[in-house]
């Protein structure tokens, strides 16, 4: 009602200033003039006599003698922080406040997820040893994995051109090799001289940054790769689970990393990793459909199927290979992460 009056009041004071100017402009009948030449001449207006007077227009009283506040009183108004004025600032979420935490929980579940991948890879080459399949349903499940995580919006589907087709599929062609050929040598030899082999990748990346890239890599870290590649040698020349099978496809399996790297920074874009890594593992699939049904087709046909139903039963053939695709769909969607954290 306050506000309303203020309003009304504000409209009354123009529309009263509106007929006083009219009344002003209008012409004095003759009898006004005719009696005003015996009054006494008017001084003409003064800075006292026009203390209301601001451009001919008449103050209000009410605002004519509102005190204004000195400087002292003007100094202790107080005033609204800048925070209210600008809005309160969002208090930091978790991940924000500490991400050396994030940090490490994915480096932890990196490794953890890993270690679950390779035992359970493991134990089903004990009883079905086709690497070559094994290795299509790994990317098989994670493709899935992935329609249905886009169909959710977990994340929301990146969209994807030629021209970006293009620069990833050297990555998913060096990703497939060296996935195929890992566990051709999991299959081959134990899983520990395996992993010894690939110890050797840091090497060939080295490698590969000062002769491919042209990149001089100081020497202080060629030094530190040396007791790496003495004992990559010591075990190979004492591992009783020792073939060639298994000792070249780690080897080509390191080679074939070290170039998906190559290719991974001149493909940088900026979709995120989990995006990336999507349309990597739909690319790869795609280049391991072949050689599995060319290399171990008919065998499965004939008896590999067969006997891995009979040895531990249809329910359990299923649900290892599908654990395990999940579990690589998962340790290496993690990696990606791990990699954007530390960046």
């Amino acid at each position: 009602m306050s506000a309303l009056g203020a309003l009304s009041g504000g409209a009354a004071g123009v529309a009263g200033l509106l007929s006083l100017r009219r009344r002003a402009a209008a012409p004095p009948p003759p009898s006004a003039l005719a009696s005003s030449s015996h009054l006494p001449p008017l001084k003409c207006a003064a800075v006292p006599d026009a203390g209301h007077l601001v451009w001919g227009r008449q103050l209000r009283p009410a605002l004519a003698l509102l005190p204004f506040p000195s400087q002292a009183a003007r100094k202790q108004t107080p005033r609204p922080p800048a925070a209210a004025s600008a809005g309160e600032a969002k208090p930091a979420g978790f991940l924000s406040k500490y991400p050396a935490l994030v940090t490490g929980f994915f480096f932890f579940m990196w490794y953890f997820l890993n270690v679950i991948f390779n035992i359970l890879n493991k134990k089903i080459y004990n009883y079905f040893p086709y690497p070559y399949f094994v290795s299509a349903i790994h990317l098989l499940v994670g493709v899935v994995y992935c329609l249905i995580s886009w169909s959710l919006g977990l994340p929301k589907r990146a969209p994807v051109n030629a021209n970006l087709l293009k620069l990833l599929f050297p990555v998913a062609l060096c990703h497939a090799l060296g996935h195929v050929t890992s566990n051709v040598s999991f299959a081959a030899v134990a899983v520990s001289f395996a992993h010894t082999i690939k110890a050797l990748e840091p090497f060939f990346n080295a490698a590969a940054t000062q002769f491919i890239l042209g990149q001089q890599v100081p020497l202080s870290l060629w030094l530190s790769l040396a007791p790496v590649v003495i004992g990559v040698s010591m075990a190979s020349l004492t591992e009783l689970s020792f073939n060639w099978t298994g000792f070249i496809n780690a080897m080509i399996s390191n080679i074939s990393f070290t170039y998906r790297s190559i290719y991974s920074k001149k493909a940088m874009t900026d979709m995120d990793s989990t995006n990336v890594y999507a349309y990597i593992s739909i690319i790869s699939l795609i280049v391991c459909i072949p050689p599995a049904l060319m290399f171990e087709g008919p065998k499965l046909m004939q008896h590999g199927f067969n006997d891995a139903i009979a040895k531990v039963g249809l329910q359990k053939f299923v649900t290892d290979l599908f654990l395990v695709g999940l579990f690589y769909h998962l340790y290496n969607q993690v990696t990606g992460s791990s990699i954007s954290c530390k960046s």
